[in-house]
This record gives structure tokens, C-alpha cells and sequence, in this order.
């Protein structure tokens, strides 16, 4: 068996070397640290990589003194999903949305729902084939499937960002709105990297427990830090807490989240989903609907404006969007389709309130 895994681990080595390229965007020289060491800045890890070392990520790696990273390649396919499925409530209501993800995560969340591309490089029970494709092919497919959006996803795109960006520039020069659905896990030197060329994120806070986050491979602080960088530079983020029975579904923690999103801005978004028992992460039920409401009247409690429940039917207060002025129904959901959009200019067809999002395509 070891010699199974051992093969298994240069095989996919290989293979993730020969999609792979130089880049110097997010690498920072660490001559303290030895001859060609460097320290790549595309998530919080920080990771000193010295010739001949991967980062955390395992993706990222140094050789002979220069970082390569993932590049020209999509894993899982393809595909063009409603943009509420990212989830993305306040973009574009019922349009779609072309995802793609690469392989590797600086995370290892026992619950993931993408581990067989997010958890390949750890995991030999993960993994699935490769598809090499050119930047341009992906823009190209969303242009034939009439997705409006762009969104780099199924994997942790912070690791893969000169992958995305390479994409994305090409989707912007087409009109097309950019995002991510990432763990945000994020430094400064990343966020102002993408910023040009990066439009939305959806941002997990998976709860409010330092000693629970360091279970899954990062600090609260860390990832408090990306929400408060993403939101400073002006990306439109939502903010997902998958609501986890006996890890982050008790009051105090759901109460702390409520608070810090408010603290940033009352109209960011919070989607508050239901968890179902998957990969390593099978030893309890999945989410009751009462203690999804709960986690939604934290979120009213608390101020924010807009509290969405998901992955399990709740019915249409809990799904849809509501004015924050008028009450009227704006956007009709049940699930991720969008039954009725009331909704003229982004503004609130009835009483006229500005709703914050990103209700057209911009002008470049």
C-alpha cells in the first residue's frame, strides 16, 4: 500500500509540474532564510518554500529559486450553474454562471463538499482527471452557454490566483463579471492583486472559534482579516456559514459571526446553509431546519439586513429577498431558482431604495 501511495504521489506531482508556470506576483525573496528561499503571499499561510519545497497548498512550489504555480488546466470540467448556487443572492438574479476550479486547498475541512479536487494532493481516496484548457477556452465557453458571470470555484482559488486572473482578464475585456467562493483565508499583497481583475466574493466563515479553525488548517484572526480586506477594497462579498451540528450551531458562535458581519456593513449578505454528513465528516446528522431559523433570527437579531437560509427547504421568507424599507418581495426563490425579480435599475420597484449588489454589468 505504501508503494501504491508513493507512485500515486509522483505521479500527480509530475503531472501538476507540467501544468505549472513561473510567476512572480505573489512570490516575495527570503535571502535571510537561504539561497532561492522565498515566501509566497497568495493565502494567509505565508509559506517559507525553499528550491525544492511546496508551499502548504502543495500546488505551489519552488525550483531553483522561482515559484511555479498551477496554471492552464481545469479539474472536475465545466460547468454553468444558476448564480445563486455560488451562493451569490444579490448578482445578477437568475443568470448563470460558468464555474471552474483547479486542484489543491490550504485547508482541510473534514466536511468538505469538494474534496475530491480540493483534497487530491492529501487525500489518495480524492482525485479525477484533468482537463488542459487555454484561458481563452474558458471565456469562450461561457460566451456560447450565455453565463454573464465568471466564477473561479470547487477548489481554493486564492492558491490558484494567477490561474483565475489570467481568465478573468479576458472575461472582463468581454463584459463579464469575475468571482470567487473562497474560504478567505487571504493577505493584503493577494487582494490587491486581484483587485483589478476580481468583481465578487464569496467568503465561508466557518465559524467563530479560534480553536475550531486551527482544527481545519488556519486561524479566525486570519480569516476575519480577509472578510475586513475584501470588503475594504470594494469587492462585493457574501459571507456563507455552512451551520455544522456540535462544531459551530451553538448561539454564542452563530451570535459572534451575526455581530462581525454587522460591524463591517448591515447590508452584507449572510447565507446560513445546512450541512449534510460527507467525507470524513460522518459522525452526526445533518443540520435540523429549527436550528437553521435560529441561525437566521441571530442574523435579524443582530441587524443585518439580509439573512438567507440554504440547502434545506425553509420556505420563501428565508430564501427569497425583501426590501429593507418597504417589506415588498423583490426576489422570489425556492432553492436556487428565482421565480419573479421586482427589481428595476437595482432599485426596489415599489418604494424606489437603492438594494445593494451587482444588478447590471459594469461598463470597463
Amino acid at each position: 500500500m505504501a508503494r501504491t501511495t508513493s507512485a500515486r504521489t509522483r505521479t500527480l506531482d509530475e503531472l501538476l509540474r507540467r501544468h505549472a508556470r513561473p510567476a512572480e506576483e505573489l512570490a516575495r525573496p527570503a535571502p535571510e532564510h537561504g539561497e532561492g528561499a522565498l515566501r509566497c503571499v497568495a493565502c494567509a499561510h505565508r509559506c517559507l518554500i525553499r528550491p525544492g519545497r511546496a508551499g502548504v497548498c502543495r500546488v505551489r512550489f519552488n525550483e531553483d529559486g522561482r515559484l511555479f504555480v498551477p496554471y492552464g488546466y481545469v479539474a472536475g470540467g465545466l460547468a454553468v450553474d444558476p448564480i445563486e448556487k455560488k451562493p451569490f443572492f444579490h448578482v445578477l438574479p437568475g443568470e448563470g454562471a460558468l464555474s471552474f476550479g483547479m486542484l489543491g486547498c490550504d485547508l482541510h475541512c473534514p466536511y468538505c463538499q469538494n474534496w475530491q479536487t480540493s483534497q487530491t494532493i492529501r487525500d489518495g481516496d480524492a482525485g479525477g482527471p484533468i482537463l488542459p484548457i487555454a484561458a481563452e477556452a474558458i471565456v469562450e465557453a461561457a460566451e456560447r452557454h450565455g453565463a454573464r458571470v465568471v466564477v473561479s470555484t470547487y477548489n481554493e482559488p486564492l492558491i490558484t490566483s494567477e490561474w483565475a486572473a489570467a481568465v478573468f482578464d479576458r472575461a472582463r475585456d468581454r463584459g463579464m463579471l469575475t468571482g470567487f467562493v473562497s474560504n478567505g483565508n487571504a493577505t493584503d499583497e493577494v487582494l490587491d492583486f486581484l483587485r483589478p481583475r476580481l468583481d465578487l466574493m464569496k467568503i465561508d466563515l466557518k465559524g467563530f472559534d479560534d480553536a475550531a479553525y486551527r482544527r481545519l488548517g488556519t486561524t479566525l484572526d486570519r480569516v476575519l482579516a480577509g472578510i475586513r480586506g475584501a470588503v475594504g477594497r470594494g469587492f462585493w462579498v457574501e459571507i456563507v456559514t455552512l451551520v455544522v451540528p456540535g462544531f459551530n450551531d451553538d448561539d454564542e458562535q452563530l451570535r459572534g459571526i451575526a455581530r462581525f458581519i454587522a460591524g463591517l456593513s448591515r447590508n452584507i449578505p449572510w447565507h446560513v446553509t445546512a450541512f449534510h454528513p460527507d467525507y470524513r465528516m460522518t459522525d452526526r446528522g445533518a443540520t435540523p431546519a429549527a436550528t437553521l431559523m435560529r441561525a437566521w433570527e441571530i442574523g435579524r437579531e443582530e441587524g443585518l439586513r439580509f439573512v438567507y437560509t440554504g440547502n434545506l427547504h425553509t420556505g420563501g421568507r428565508t430564501e427569497s429577498t425583501w426590501c429593507p424599507s418597504c417589506d415588498a418581495l423583490l426576489v422570489e426563490r425556492t432553492g436556487w431558482h428565482v421565480r419573479t425579480v421586482e427589481l428595476r435599475d437595482g432599485r426596489c420597484a415599489r418604494c424606489g431604495v437603492q438594494i445593494p449588489g451587482v444588478f447590471s454589468l459594469p461598463r470597463r
